[in-house]
């Protein structure tokens, strides 16, 4: 039987903002998180991502705020900006139904002065990486005493990235007497030593929930080193993916992985740990709003990244444990999606796929590189092309202005525009291929908010 929100004690308004949002049946994680939350239980949450584990601990902490005092009444770690980023942004829908909730973002790669100024006004619900709230509390520019809320989101990642200590120092500031929700999709040591510490006899919930059968299409290839980056160039070739997410693992190999195929005419950008936070923005803006085909990553630098449509994942290396095989290769065929997962294997790796057939209980499906045909219509290409705008929200820029001048004003079909992104400095807007280089020539001849602008072609960040 299917577990309904409004079986929930949940208010009235709450209910109804849900079924406008959309949210009608529970997924498995919110049935078994969501009332154990809600009751004020500590917990220890191990589900994958995408599985609306942003909803079962968001609305927890949304009913226990008092929106008249404005003060710091949750705090959410994260492990990157952007998966901060988008927790921020699902805990500002679901909480439209109370009045006047105020929720921060508070995360490096970002000036602090300004998320002070916006401290100083008060908030209810902060978000943000551990490093950055760190520096707040360190600075007194921000305070937990009223805090009821604690969420460790994506818990292993931030251990992956080293945030034991920095987790360990916040927590400490916390009050004593908190509920505190930890949510991580795999369970290594460091998880054990968190919820002893900081955690009060927490309630556990596992789900071990996989892809429905055949959604997502795993296939192994056998490799020599010499053939492996060669060989994702074949595959994509073949089966023509409008995106993928490629994963190595080293940061060397990324670069090496990028080289080869723009060598081959193929479209790629490298996201690793050595990028400076604008390049990767921008990295993730081109691959978001489908003007990049293929994001090379290795895993810590794809930790909390959550990718709409992503039609295929290219293991390069197998993953040194079937845990990560597995947090890789479900990244693609979310939803009703299906999607493709193609795993190149030396001789020296056989272990780890006979690792990963235990872990999942498959017999993987071997094909030969020989098999691999380009399709046809030339490398393959990304359907759109990035122009970066000059000008961002500094200078009053918002998403519509730009549309504006692109249809409005320059004639072109709203569907020929993709994804608009507006920074504090710099506008990112997706446009399909074959306008690209008229748009480009449009916007600079003409003007954004009554004033000409420089725009140009972002160039693919780091390769």
């Amino acid at each position: 039987m299917t577990a309904r929100f409004d079986q929930l004690p949940l208010a009235p308004s709450q209910l109804a903002n849900l079924g406008q949002l959309g949210y009608l049946a529970m997924t498995p994680v919110q049935a078994a998180a969501l009332p154990l939350a809600l009751a004020g239980h500590d917990l220890i949450v191990q589900a994958r991502t995408g599985s609306g584990k942003t909803a079962a601990f968001a609305l927890s902490l949304i009913a226990r705020l008092e929106t008249r005092r404005f003060d710091v009444q949750a705090l959410v770690l994260c492990p990157t900006r952007e998966l901060a980023d988008q927790v921020t942004q699902e805990i500002r829908r679901l909480a439209r139904a109370e009045e006047n909730v105020k929720v921060l973002t508070l995360c490096g790669g970002t000036p602090i002065r300004p998320q002070a100024e916006s401290l100083e006004h008060g908030a209810h619900v902060v978000v943000g990486t551990p490093g950055r709230i760190l520096d707040h509390l360190e600075r007194g520019t921000l305070s937990l005493a009223s805090l009821n809320t604690l969420v460790l989101d994506e818990a292993d990642r931030m251990l992956d990235m080293g945030f034991f200590d920095d987790i360990a120092a916040v927590a400490k500031l916390c009050p004593p007497k908190r509920q505190t929700l930890l949510f991580s999709a795999t369970y290594p040591d460091g998880i054990a030593q968190l919820s002893a510490r900081f955690l009060r006899q927490p309630k556990e919930v596992k789900l071990t929930e996989t892809h429905a059968a055949g959604q997502i299409r795993q296939r192994f290839y056998e490799v020599t080193e010499t053939e492996r980056l060669h060989a994702v160039g074949l595959l994509l070739n073949h089966y023509r993916p409008v995106s993928t997410l490629a994963f190595c693992n080293t940061k060397q190999q990324c670069r090496d992985l990028v080289a080869v195929l723009a060598a081959e005419g193929l479209s790629a950008l490298a996201l690793h740990g050595d990028l400076e936070q604008r390049d990767r923005d921008q990295v993730l803006v081109q691959f978001a709003n489908g003007s990049c085909s293929v994001l090379v990553a290795t895993d810590v630098a794809a930790r909390g990244l959550d990718i709409a449509g992503l039609e295929a994942v290219v293991n390069v290396d197998m993953a040194a444990d079937a845990e990560t095989h597995v947090h890789r290769v479900g990244r693609t065929g979310r939803g009703d999606a299906d999607g493709w997962a193609f795993s190149l294997a030396s001789l020296d790796e056989m272990g780890r796929v006979g690792r990963v057939e235990q872990e999942q209980g498959f017999t993987s499906e071997w094909h030969k590189l020989d098999e691999l045909t380009p399709a046809g219509g030339g490398p393959l290409q990304p359907p759109r092309v990035t122009l970066q705008i000059l000008g961002g929200r500094k200078e009053k820029i918002r998403a519509g202005d730009v549309l504006g001048a692109l249809t409005k004003d320059a004639g072109f079909a709203a569907a020929q525009v993709g994804k608009i992104n507006v920074n504090d400095f710099s506008t990112y807007v997706a446009v399909d291929r074959d306008i690209a280089r008229e748009a480009l020539r449009k916007l600079n001849a003409g003007r954004i908010k009554g004033r000409s602008v420089k725009v140009r072609f972002l160039e693919g960040g780091d390769a």
